[in-house]
């Protein structure tokens, strides 16, 4: 694989979500957006496991559910067109991982973006969700039009989780111009 394709951000999360998901898992897309993710998890969790993706977008469930027609994988992922903050109501197994792109879909309309408020509540959904071993992984696309005001947010936020009961790790495209995109994850340890 070529070096600067292994560390383009989703790569990078997958080659570390990899490390947590295993067959006939339970894992959450919390931003379906054009499927890659969701195909991904689907593809780890085996035919035996579940993947739930949730996108607001229509268009978003749209292209998912082709992505994973085209691979095979429709059966394995539930497709919920409803927002990420509501995953609770709908998801009631302890996840293995749950990952998160925040931004907008790419090549979509840029007011349907992700937002502080909403991004907060998923993510503590998420924690909720998690089981004891699972990962979030966030993609924080910030800068432009979607959102300083939620990177900070939530960096603030997860800086405060107890130490004892979650490892929180903020990686850095350091050497890079023109606000780099932010993998973080959170694992809970107990």
């Amino acid at each position: 694989m070529n070096i600067r394709k292994k560390y383009q951000i989703t790569e990078y999360c997958h080659r570390f979500l990899s490390e947590y998901i295993s067959d006939g898992d339970l894992c959450i897309d919390a931003t379906a957006g054009n499927g890659n993710d969701t195909e991904f998890l689907c593809r780890l969790v085996g035919e035996k496991g579940e993947v739930f993706a949730f996108d607001i977008q229509e268009q978003a469930i749209a292209n998912t559910r082709e992505k994973l027609n085209r691979a095979g994988l429709l059966e394995r992922a539930e497709l919920i067109c409803d927002g990420h903050e509501r995953m609770e109501q709908y998801v009631t197994g302890e996840a293995a991982a749950v990952v998160f792109n925040l931004g907008y879909l790419p090549g979509g309309d840029h007011a349907f973006a992700t937002r502080a408020e909403t991004s907060m509540k998923a993510v503590k959904a998420g924690m909720r969700l998690l089981k004891p071993g699972g990962v979030i992984s966030l993609c924080i696309y910030s800068g432009g039009d979607t959102g300083y005001e939620e990177r900070d947010v939530l960096l603030d936020w997860l800086k405060d989780l107890d130490p004892k009961k979650w490892l929180v790790i903020v990686n850095s495209y350091y050497n890079r111009r023109n606000d780099p995109p932010l993998p973080v994850f959170i694992l809970r340890l107990d």
